[in-house]
């Protein structure tokens, strides 16, 4: 069994890939787990294994290639399986990757509130001259009206965490088209994306509850898929998986 377990592993670590690959995955754990040591609590001995494991031989010499593999993929697998503080090593550098895939894909524009707009043209220029890629949520609302000051509580904690789609409202009367959004219609949502119309949701706050929060709003949003995935959510995810681990 274990001569079976140490061929698996010698089949794994041959060959060589820089960051690329779950091999060069591999390759960056292995450095990860170098630098984040403590120098002060770790043997001399066994950081210089992590040192040679973290800068693999090369492909020309085949007999060293060989010996190094077999050698090393065997401490190697002592050192992930059977220490604890190795276990969270790599969870930190799982973490890490994670945090570092997000920044990467997190481009555009960001906003974090709710935009007050104070005229039609104002209006008409937000919904055409922002991003493509952008979601812009529009409150059409006025003072007094039933469920319009929640809405925009709502909307409120809602622009801080999905900072990536853009909030905005508007008074009815400050729109130029009064008459269209009277008080029977209101609150109303307007949702846009590439300068087009893609969502419509007239006295939207008869699909709640007579006392709504941020929370129903979202749920409602998320059923027509007009909100993306929350940025921390696939790392809340992770710390879930991990503590159930």
């Amino acid at each position: 069994m274990e001569e079976a377990k140490s061929q698996s592993l010698e089949e794994d670590f041959e060959g060589q890939a820089t960051h690329t690959g779950p091999k060069g995955v591999i390759n960056d754990w292995r450095k990860f787990k170098l630098e984040s040591e403590d120098s002060d609590s770790v043997p001399s001995s066994k950081k210089e294994i992590l040192r040679q494991m973290s800068s693999p031989q090369s492909r020309d010499d085949k007999d060293s290639k060989e010996k190094f593999s077999r050698k090393m993929s065997i401490q190697e697998y002592e050192l992930i399986h059977k220490d604890k503080e190795d276990e969270n090593c790599l969870r930190k550098y799982r973490r890490q990757c994670m945090q570092d895939m997000h920044q990467k894909l997190s481009f555009g524009p960001r906003y974090g509130f709710v935009y007050e707009l104070e005229t039609g043209e104002q209006f008409l220029e937000t919904i055409e001259k922002e991003q493509k890629i952008t979601t812009i949520v529009v409150h059409i609302y006025e003072d007094g009206i039933k469920g319009c000051d929640v809405l925009n509580s709502s909307l409120t904690c809602l622009a801080a965490e999905y900072p990536m789609v853009k909030f905005c409202k508007i008074k009815a009367s400050n729109t130029g088209a009064g008459d269209r959004f009277s008080s029977d219609v209101l609150p109303t949502l307007l949702v846009y994306k590439g300068g087009e119309l893609i969502s419509n949701f007239i006295s939207v706050a008869e699909q709640f509850a007579e006392e709504f929060f941020a929370g129903d709003v979202e749920s409602f949003l998320n059923e027509y898929g007009l909100l993306p995935e929350r940025e921390m959510h696939a790392l809340e995810q992770t710390d879930m998986e991990e503590d159930i681990e």
